[in-house]
């Protein structure tokens, strides 16, 4: 079997919390040796190396990695890569709605309704393209609503509302896209030109979900394969966010509730790993973010145990995780289930 890895023009592939040097991601040696102890073949190639036009790409497996530069420049080249490697019959991993989702809250949004999972849907979004739009919505709060711009992780951005006015202003804050010059010129063109409506100057889009009352934290868990890493994260002081405070910490007495959970949307969304983002309150689960590519490894990194299902109950295995290692092992069960599958 044969695998092409994608990298960016960086010559990079997926991200990792300790990488040496800064931000250069997997240790693409590690990989190679890790994948031919599977008598995986793999072949790294740039992007920008992918010939649409020979007949190679059909029921070939590719691996790929994402962007996080921001306003997603690189990111939007990437995704017309990787849907054309769809259109042309390659076997991607992740499929391609999830690199979709990446860095774009919107979409993931999008996936979350349309999941057959009710237990997810606890949480509540209205997507955005322009200010504008939500003014038209007639919007009302009955308590308190979170605004989250599509893009943006460590919780840059998302703020919490009690009043209409409030959101607005945050709101305007997230979506502004002003050009001077541009906006200048579409300005002046309502004079010309009788009845014309000027661009909207807050183009960026953004969500608006209800707002989890009690949340004192939430869980990061990472999956890959049957190995759960769970690291808990307190929230900021005086802030409802987790994401991005620092408060971390590692705690083997976590509920199998959590675990089964995060089972059920690992099995439901169907991807050889995943990190989730959960909450709970009042006994209830809250599933508030999900990514499927690109995101960080530091709770696997730093974990000295992984949770495993065996039968009917969740075991602790005691080990020190290799991210490569264990990515790799995550790639290969997932591909040997499809096929037996079939």
């Amino acid at each position: 079997m044969k695998i092409i890895i994608l990298t960016d023009y960086k010559n990079h592939f997926e991200t990792k919390y300790s990488a040496v040097p800064y931000r250069s991601g997997f240790d693409k040696k590690a990989l190679k040796s890790y994948f031919s102890d599977f008598k995986i073949e793999i072949e790294f190639k740039a992007f920008s190396e992918i010939d649409f036009e020979n007949n190679e790409i059909k029921n070939q497996y590719f691996l790929y990695t994402s962007s996080e530069d921001k306003h997603v420049f690189y990111k939007g080249y990437i995704e017309d890569v990787v849907y054309g490697i769809h259109l042309a019959g390659g076997k991607l991993l992740p499929g391609y709605k999830y690199l979709k989702a990446h860095h774009n809250k919107v979409f993931m949004e999008v996936l979350r309704s349309q999941s057959k999972l009710d237990s997810i849907k606890n949480i509540k979004s209205k997507l955005y393209g322009t200010y504008e739009d939500f003014i038209k919505d007639k919007f009302t709060i009955q308590n308190s609503i979170v605004v989250k711009p599509a893009e943006g992780s460590m919780s840059k951005g998302i703020s919490l509302h009690s009043t209409l006015n409030s959101a607005k202003k945050a709101i305007k804050n997230i979506s502004k896209s002003q050009l001077v010059f541009q906006d200048l010129k579409d300005y002046f063109r309502r004079f010309k030109h009788q009845g014309y409506i000027t661009n909207s100057k807050h183009r960026k889009k953004f969500i608006t979900q209800n707002y989890v009352e009690n949340l004192k934290g939430d869980w990061k868990i990472l999956i890959y394969g049957n190995r759960y890493y769970v690291l808990n994260r307190e929230n900021r002081k005086n802030d409802f966010r987790a994401s991005g405070g620092g408060h971390l910490s590692y705690n083997k007495e976590v509920p199998n509730l959590l675990l089964d959970f995060s089972k059920d949307i690992f099995d439901e969304l169907d991807v050889p790993n995943l990190s989730l983002d959960i909450g709970l309150s009042d006994g209830e689960l809250y599933l508030i973010e999900f990514q499927a590519l690109f995101f960080g490894t530091y709770t696997l990194e730093y974990s000295e145990y992984y949770f495993r299902k065996e039968e009917l109950s969740w075991q602790i295995v005691e080990e020190n995780s290799i991210l490569e290692k264990v990515y790799v092992e995550s790639i290969h069960s997932y591909i040997s289930k499809r096929n037996k599958g079939k």
